[in-house]
């Protein structure tokens, strides 16, 4: 599995034979979407900064599948298990919600917590139980900051965490830099790295490892 990052909350999964696009964003952020192809396309809300379907092409003449709300779903021998969160810590009432996906591909679970909003109930951590990788946001303002994305891995305990939806150059939104949660996690040696690229068996096994991706 190779996990490459666009910027925001956008990344692409590719397997050996699958592709999945998650949260594909419009040219508002401030850079452009790189031109992407994959047979599935996850949406975390209906925010243009993360709904971009139009910029992702299918492949062999068939459009992508698009999953864009809770559910199970199976694709192509992927699976995608949607989670309702809250884009705000009001259940809603001042941005609406948004999903959390866990994927999984190849023996590896990844999860991509979108605009999650607030800490996470005990019924939402154990739907997260056993996941490898976890893509989590970490720029505040519009989603959970530094300290909560900290303290919710410390709940899941995934064995890889890398950060998104933070202070880029180039990106219109205001949202804290990524220094701010390695500061918090205690992760002043993250591995920066272009992709990741992973096997089931190469998963770190004794402490949970920073990877900071960058943008592609």
């Amino acid at each position: 599995m190779t996990i490459s990052w666009l910027g925001q909350s956008c990344f692409k999964i590719q397997g050996k034979d699958v592709a999945l696009v998650t949260d594909p964003y419009g040219a508002g952020v401030g850079f452009k979407l790189p031109r992407l192809s994959a047979q599935i396309v996850t949406v975390s809300h209906d925010h243009d900064d993360h709904n971009n379907i139009d910029g992702v092409h299918g492949e062999n003449g068939e459009n992508p599948f698009v999953i864009n709300g809770p559910g199970e779903y199976e694709v192509k021998g992927v699976f995608v298990y949607g989670i309702p969160f809250w884009h705000d810590k009001s259940e809603g009432q001042e941005r609406g919600g948004s999903t959390a996906y866990r994927i999984e591909m190849e023996g590896i679970s990844v999860a991509h917590l979108g605009d999650l909003g607030h800490p996470l109930s005990e019924e939402q951590v154990a739907k997260l139980d056993g996941v490898d990788i976890l893509l989590v946001p970490v720029g505040g303002k519009w989603t959970i900051g530094a300290h909560e994305a900290a303290e919710i891995i410390n709940e899941i305990e995934p064995r890889i965490v890398i950060p998104m939806h933070y202070k880029i150059p180039g990106l219109k939104m205001e949202l804290d830099p990524v220094d701010k949660f390695l500061k918090e996690m205690g992760a002043s040696k993250a591995e920066h790295l272009p992709k990741l690229k992973i096997v089931k068996k190469d998963l770190p096994q004794e402490e949970t490892k920073v990877i900071i991706l960058d943008r592609d």
